[in-house]
């Protein structure tokens, strides 16, 4: 019978093979005592199996608060603990309650994150990953080559449709291949969703029928299932080839209903990832949560940026980006969202690092903001993705474009 394995990283006051068998039981068919009906032929079937103890470091000082340690020593460990797929099958809500559910709460760890999951072959099958992914993507907006270049409409609440209609239109006219809607914008007062997608894609179709290329616009329909998918439809049927869902608000059920839809690529945002994620003792690392996200079908996930506005390493922003590129199963791959504080300045790095221009490169106040205006913007950011591909320092860079000479005088100090 298939199994599903996870690696947590754990710190604990017992011994860290008592603590991981203190896990596997939470989280299969045991609980803090022996009951009637707990029989040996039913562990051997259903409860989880410790697979695999890898000690650490030990430290006296506990990361989180838990139970305290009778000598004042902490141990941390790798442990693999692993479940029959008989215990979910192809649920995704409630393998999600088995890798990152009570656990957490078991008083035993003062340290807990999961780190990885390998998934059984059987989910290849049952689960098609995205619809459209990095090929599909670059299908939708006839961009190859070249890294998306993406903006977000700011002011995030406030515009008016024919306002953000009028934007899109600068911006569409200046080449842009991708724009969203903010993740704090659905449907306002002064903003309805449906007026919004009209006036939006007026302007995208009409500029579509002159030029042949459909600027992808992600509208974001989180919210209730039945009205996201409402919202799909609306899309669908006025032309729109993109939609946003904000996916720890809505949730895995609701994720995977809106990608199996098959019509629209879906902008995973991953808003709220900083508290699963920030504290490195606890919650979920972007390799486990990734392969989530991939399996309900997103096709395209953020992972941050190079030199961002947030908490975040580059070191860890560059593996997240290495994540979304790594084969899983025979699926179409994610394409990674680089976003936040980006502006061109960044592109050689993240090249650098990265030597990948499969990105869908995502720069709100780096475009919005330009000296010379949104569409130099666009314009500026293209420069310097060629200048990154072609080995050009930012000073050889800003020395041969202008538009990227502009954009380094503006936010080249920020």
């Amino acid at each position: 019978m298939e199994r599903i394995i996870a690696t947590y990283y754990i710190e604990t006051p017992l011994q860290v093979e008592k603590a991981a068998e203190v896990l596997a039981g939470e989280q299969s068919s045991g609980t803090f005592i022996a009951v009637p009906g707990e029989t040996e032929e039913l562990k051997r079937r259903f409860a989880a199996r410790v697979e695999k103890v890898t000690p650490l470091e030990t430290v006296t000082t506990p990361a989180m608060p838990g139970a305290a340690s009778s000598n004042g020593q902490y141990h941390r460990a790798e442990i693999q603990v692993s479940w029959s797929i008989e215990n979910f099958g192809y649920n995704l809500p409630v393998l999600t309650s088995t890798l990152q559910g009570n656990l957490y709460e078991l008083r035993q760890f003062t340290g807990l994150k999961l780190i990885d999951i390998e998934l059984p072959a059987s989910y290849a099958q049952h689960y098609k990953g995205p619809a459209f992914g990095v090929k599909g993507c670059r299908q939708l907006t006839n961009v190859q080559d070249r890294p998306l270049i993406g903006t977000i409409i700011k002011p995030s609440i406030g515009l008016t449709p024919e306002q953000t209609a009028d934007m899109v239109k600068t911006l569409a006219g200046a080449g842009i291949d991708f724009i969203k809607d903010d993740e704090l914008l659905s449907s306002s007062a002064n903003s309805l969703f449906k007026d919004r997608v009209d006036a939006i894609m007026k302007v995208i179709n009409a500029h579509a029928d002159a030029t042949g290329k459909k600027v992808m616009y992600a509208f974001n329909i989180s919210g209730e299932i039945d009205e996201m998918l409402q919202r799909y439809e609306y899309i669908v049927k006025s032309g729109g080839t993109c939609a946003m869902v904000s996916i720890n608000s809505v949730g895995m059920a609701g994720v995977k209903k809106i990608c199996d839809q098959h019509q629209l690529a879906i902008h995973a945002h991953r808003n709220g990832w900083g508290m699963q994620t920030r504290h490195p003792l606890l919650g979920i690392d972007f390799r486990a949560y990734q392969k989530l996200w991939r399996v309900a079908g997103v096709d395209q996930l953020h992972v941050n940026g190079i030199q961002n506005k947030f908490w975040e390493s580059d070191d860890s922003v560059v593996a997240s980006i290495k994540a979304l590129q790594t084969p899983f199963y025979n699926h179409e791959s994610p394409i990674p969202v680089v976003s936040s504080g980006q502006w061109g300045g960044q592109a050689p790095e993240t090249y650098r690092r990265t030597k990948t221009v499969d990105l869908l490169y995502m720069a709100g106040g780096g475009i919005m903001a330009h000296p010379m205006g949104a569409a130099a913007g666009v314009v500026a950011l293209q420069q310097a993705w060629q200048a990154a591909v072609d080995g050009l320092s930012i000073e050889q860079a800003a020395g041969k474009y202008k538009e990227f000479s502009e954009s380094v005088k503006q936010f080249g100090k920020k």
